[in-house]
């Protein structure tokens, strides 16, 4: 498996990640700002995208989605609990941040615990609610895709509609499954487990 990550897009400054399989096919980690770039890097590393994992459906995750979908015809997944966001301007806080928004549908539901498998390249989902109700991570044995829970020396807001103490329950989940993981975070400069525990002072104390 080998991460290509497309950073700081559009105006929330939004990361993705292309996770690339053996066979040339593409996951894709979140589909912040506009298909264009995005498009771009996979076709300039020849590949095909098979599907979108979404990390919850916050606006600036998924405004590239439409675009994404309409050209490969890929599945898009999410969690149950974040899969209104999709479709409501409301609920995706596109209206709060008075961007446009696009509704989409169809995309598939999440199951805690679900392995999503492509070429040979597997993800596990863990539901790590509190920056949403539906946030999700997804891990590899050495790798863990964290959108807005857990940052680089930061953790998601949670001020939108969120819980503070549900997500440090679910920041000591992951730190517990994957201590020594690489972190590729929704926002900001790549981390990784270890660090984050000696070094973010909102996991200062933190009992794993």
């Amino acid at each position: 498996m080998t991460v290509h990550p497309i950073q700081n897009l559009g105006d929330f400054g939004t990361n993705c990640y292309i996770v690339e399989t053996p066979a040339k096919t593409a996951m894709l980690i979140d589909a912040p700002y506009s298909a264009e770039p995005i498009i771009g890097e996979l076709e300039r590393r020849g590949l095909a995208l098979g599907m979108i994992l979404l990390t919850h459906g916050h606006c600036d995750h998924i405004e590239a989605l439409g675009g994404l979908t309409e050209k490969y015809g890929c599945e898009v997944y999410i969690s149950p609990a974040d899969a209104p966001m999709l479709k409501s301007p409301s609920a995706s806080l596109a209206e709060y941040f008075g961007v446009p928004f696009t509704p989409f549908e169809g995309a598939k539901l999440l199951a805690d615990g679900q392995k999503i498998t492509l070429d040979g390249v597997t993800l596990r989902v863990m539901f790590t609610p509190g920056h949403s109700a539906g946030s999700v991570s997804y891990l590899s044995e050495k790798t863990v895709f964290t959108g807005d829970t857990l940052f680089c020396g930061s953790v998601g807001r949670t001020d939108l509609g969120g819980s503070y103490g549900e997500m440090m329950r679910s920041i000591k989940k992951l730190c517990a499954a994957c201590p020594f993981c690489d972190i590729y975070p929704g926002h900001g400069p790549a981390s990784d487990i270890d660090s984050e525990l000696r070094f973010n002072p909102y996991l200062a104390g933190l009992e794993i």
